[in-house]
């Protein structure tokens, strides 16, 4: 399969990749969050859960440490803390999941999922996440969930780190492999080389993972036809349960953002059109050796895929704990973060404890409906049968001109109470949904 090359570099005005969010994880947008809303995420928690309540409990531990930063990251991370440091980061952690863990709202409910994100929670050594494990189940365990996701940087594993993430109760290994050519990991700040996937990801094989995942970004620094190729054949040659395919932007608060303002030059970064050509090559060749497209940014091995549950869920409106620095909930309708400074996050757990949260905002049926929606749409496929019965909404009468105009745009089609993209509206898919999206909300920053 030949791929669709722009001329020159991959860049053009009209397309090209500039500073800024793409990717929607949310709804209403992060910038409409404020610290005077805090107290109800509080009301939310202590709210005990009523008999009719059934929404899946999810639980997020955000380990934000890394080798490097990354040129494109924008989470909170950091790079300069010792084990010390760490320990006391860990034991925060743990004094976080202890106050969830006593709050009315949580009382009698087991977690559905359980994902440990950054940052690089591979950071971590042997022993730190057995001890963080071990701290947390004095006060909560995840024996009933039925999936638990660990992210890794392939360089910070051995097998026998492997063995202790699998005995934690992991049943999901995500690796961040991101490309297989060095100089474009190199040049994108990332802290591992390619023989170093290869060797993670044959111990992960051998430690037996009922799921591993492989993550890949088309369009980094320096990507080309020939290194995008390569990597995806080299990923194909793994044969992994599921992949996970993101297309490269450029938040405003990332390095190479900054860079490109301060040098008063472009992003160095693929256009979208370049980006979408790739990842739809990498797609179809993913499907030809039977692979299923999954949602925008993810493909599957029918035969061995146990499912999305942390997507799925959240997706459909699942409540989820949020625990460590600037990390997001979602509960009883109340989206909140906690502090996203170290010191405010470590000082409100262990010298006040405090829940650190640090804004919030409570949300009304009509938005709930639009970010189930507009999430659910980068599946590629919703049924408005669904929103009908959970909402008591005729989404396509309610949302009819956002819905006509994917239609008018060749996007999507309409049949009964199917809504499905096509390849070109999958793939663009973070570029549609602010259509469905509340007037005062269309044109907010991310946050």
């Amino acid at each position: 399969m030949e791929l669709d090359i722009l001329d020159g570099d991959g860049r053009s005005p009209e397309d090209a990749t500039e500073a800024g969010s793409y990717f929607v994880s949310n709804y209403p947008p992060y910038s409409a969050w404020s610290g005077d809303q805090v107290e109800a995420a509080h009301r939310a928690l202590s709210t005990p859960p009523s008999e009719t309540d059934h929404r899946p409990l999810g639980l997020y531990l955000h380990i934000p440490f890394c080798r490097k930063r990354c040129k494109f990251c924008y989470f909170r991370v950091y790079t300069d803390k010792n084990s010390s440091d760490v320990d006391v980061y860990l034991r925060a952690l743990a004094k976080e999941t202890e106050l969830y863990a006593a709050q009315a709202g949580l009382q009698g409910r087991d977690f559905e999922f359980v994902y440990f994100g950054g940052g690089t929670p591979s950071f971590l050594s042997s022993e730190q996440l057995k001890r963080m494990v071990d701290r947390i189940n004095d006060h909560w365990n995840w024996e009933a969930a039925r999936e638990v996701t660990f992210e890794c940087e392939p360089g910070t594993l051995k097998k026998q780190k492997l063995e202790t993430i699998r005995s934690l109760g992991v049943t999901r290994l995500s690796l961040g492999i991101e490309h297989f050519n060095d100089d474009v990991l190199e040049r994108g700040g990332r802290a591992h080389k390619s023989a170093e996937s290869l060797l993670a990801y044959a111990w992960a094989k051998e430690v037996g993972f009922p799921q591993i995942n492989v993550d890949l970004i088309a369009g980094m620094i320096g990507d080309t036809e020939v290194s995008w190729k390569d990597t995806v054949e080299k990923t194909l040659a793994l044969d992994p349960d599921n992949v996970t395919i993101y297309q490269m932007e450029a938040p405003h608060n990332s390095r190479m953002a900054k860079e490109a303002r301060e040098a008063g030059t472009v992003i160095p970064v693929a256009s979208w059109s370049q980006k979408r050509a790739w990842v739809d090559y990498a797609f179809t060749l993913f499907e030809q050796s039977g692979y299923v497209v999954s949602s925008a940014y993810t493909l599957v091995k029918p035969q061995s895929h146990e499912g999305f549950v942390y997507r799925d869920a959240l997706w459909r409106g699942a409540d989820m704990i949020g625990a460590g620095v600037a990390s997001f909930s979602h509960f009883g309708g109340v989206h909140f973060q906690n502090d996203g400074g170290w010191d405010g996050y470590t000082s409100a757990l262990l010298a006040r404890g405090t829940l650190p949260l640090y804004r919030a905002l409570p949300t009304n049926e009509h938005q709930r409906l639009i970010r189930e929606m507009v999430l659910q749409l980068k599946l590629g496929r919703i049924d408005a049968g669904y929103f009908r019965e959970k909402f008591d909404v005729e989404i396509l009468e309610a949302f009819a001109q956002a819905f006509c105009s994917l239609v008018d745009d060749g996007f999507a089609t309409i049949e009964g109470d199917a809504i499905t993209l096509n390849r070109a509206g999958l793939l663009c898919v973070d570029e549609l949904l602010w259509r469905f999206f509340e007037p005062q909300y269309r044109n907010a920053g991310s946050g």
